[in-house]
């Protein structure tokens, strides 16, 4: 397991989703704003922004203005979570992976106990019972 490799895989990905969030952002002003232009970057947008890197360089070729606008939100969106990130991620997952143990035990436990193995069915037959013994 290559943890540097894992962490700059994860950079890439939360900056592509911070892309993502930018442009959201930028659209929801543009739609307040400017109607027009909103769509315009919304179409140009649509099959792109899976890509954030090339996406961002393909906007400032069209329209240099709105590929800085959502250059600098996206720089204040993670300015604004770095802080707080790390500990949300780790709690996240580790709470996340408690509900996951807690209905996977439910899951087992339920169906042990609907569907009984023949062979804890036959120990059940076969041992005595112990409460009538004793009288």
């Amino acid at each position: 397991m290559n943890l540097k490799q894992i962490a700059k895989d994860t950079a890439k990905t939360l900056q592509r989703y911070l892309t993502y969030q930018a442009l959201r952002t930028v659209l929801a002003q543009l739609s307040e704003t400017n109607p027009p232009l909103e769509l315009w970057l919304h179409n140009f947008s649509a099959d792109k922004i899976h890509d954030g890197e090339a996406y961002i360089e393909q906007l400032l070729q069209e329209k240099p203005d709105l590929g800085l606008r959502i250059m600098t939100v996206r720089e204040h969106i993670a300015e604004e979570i770095t802080e707080f990130l790390p500990e949300m991620v780790r709690t996240g997952i580790q709470q996340s992976n408690m509900e996951q143990r807690r209905q996977h035990l439910e899951r087992i436990t339920q169906l042990n106990l609907s569907n009984p193995s023949p062979e804890s069915e036959q120990q059940a037959i076969s041992e005595p019972n112990l409460d009538n013994s004793s009288s």
